[in-house]
């Protein structure tokens, strides 16, 4: 029986969710699934290990993580966020298997080397040496795969890092639509459901700006993050009063969903966002800006409407233009969810996964 290793260093987040998803899908399958990362959570059939790495001076928790690793005896190791990717790969030599990194984003200040982004905040001095030479350096010395969920980071890696083509694979991330289903169309003004992180890239203020000017649609807003006081004060103001909920982190956020007419994508820059995927299964069309992977998702007019990054006066006419429209907003929910079972399931994830570990034990 093949042995998978998810590599996890952060305890949520995008990646967490995806490396649980994919793990748990392994494990249906057959595979011998394990996961290795500092806080476990409920996947059928998924043996757990728990371990810390705090940060890049943990010398501590890094030893404790490769010496499971080297006992785990993998035939592949798989890691997810930015640190795990970097102790799988450093340690790659000793490890006895083949690594492979997902590469789920890219640092802010180096945001606008993915094609459409824009950038999201300002270069640091060490996001050439860290992101790009190291990344590239790292990636050599392991002779690692390194997998992209979408095509426009793969042109990042490629161009940008400087990694070769036989090393990158895009596979696409995906959801499980018997997980994430359309609810019966709520009742009440159009509820526009945003979720993410409350601040910087994720650019929740337009969002706000636009419902300012579309007086007969509210907001649902699932979040947290260092804006979310200046959410709540904008909440309060005279335009939006009563308007904005905002509810926090939801462990399971599917029930915000079906509350929810459209969906809101308002970054600046991202790769290919779960939330927009968890979202359109669940039949609601998507308000997005078109960075990133996103516009491989989204069909502009098809399965909602698609408008340029930092660009207030078309995001509100898009929302404008499908909070009058129930049924565009039908149309387009319809056939965001096709869109999903079709090409962005978990299924085509897992099996894009499969080929690439097939390919890289030889």
């Amino acid at each position: 029986m093949t042995r998978v290793v998810q590599v996890l260093t952060q305890g949520t987040g995008g990646p967490v969710v995806h490396a649980v998803d994919v793990a748990t899908e392994l494990a249906r399958r057959g595979v011998d699934s394990h996961v290795l990362g500092p806080r476990p959570v409920d996947a059928p059939g998924v043996t757990w290990h728990a371990t810390t790495v705090a940060g890049k001076t943990d010398g501590r928790g890094a030893r404790d993580a490769l010496a499971l690793l080297r006992a785990l005896r993998a035939d592949v190791v798989h890691a997810h966020d930015r640190r795990a990717g970097w102790l799988a790969r450093l340690a790659a030599p000793v490890l006895a298997a083949p690594v492979v990194y997902t590469l789920h984003g890219v640092p802010d200040g180096l945001s606008d080397l993915v094609p459409g982004n824009v950038r999201a905040a300002g270069r640091r001095r060490r996001d050439r040496l860290y992101y790009l030479t190291g990344e590239r350096l790292v990636t050599r010395w392991a002779r690692a795969r390194v997998v992209v969920p979408s095509a426009a980071v793969a042109t990042y890696a490629v161009e940008r890092v400087g990694l070769p083509e036989r090393a990158v694979s895009v596979v696409h991330n995906g959801v499980d639509p018997d997980r994430w289903r359309p609810a019966p169309v709520p009742g009440g003004p159009v509820t526009v459901l945003w979720s993410g992180v409350l601040g910087g890239v994720k650019r929740v203020g337009l969002l706000l700006d636009a419902l300012a000017a579309v007086p007969h649609a509210r907001a649902l807003v699932v979040g947290d993050g260092p804006e979310r006081g200046l959410v709540e004060r904008r909440a309060a103001e005279p335009a939006l009063a009563g308007r904005v909920e905002l509810t926090g982190w939801l462990d399971d956020p599917a029930p915000a969903y079906a509350r929810a007419h459209v969906l809101a994508l308002t970054s600046a820059a991202e790769n290919l966002p779960l939330t927009l995927l968890q979202g359109m299964a669940c039949g609601l069309p998507a308000l997005a800006t078109a960075v990133g992977g996103v516009p491989e998702v989204v069909r502009d007019g098809v399965d909602g409407l698609l408008v340029p990054a930092d660009d207030a006066a078309s995001l509100t006419a898009a929302l404008r233009t499908l909070a009058g429209d129930a049924g565009l907003r039908e149309r387009a929910g319809r056939s965001a969810r096709d869109r999903v079972e079709q090409s962005f399931s978990l299924d085509r994830c897992v099996d894009g996964l499969e080929r690439v570990y097939a390919e890289v034990r030889g």
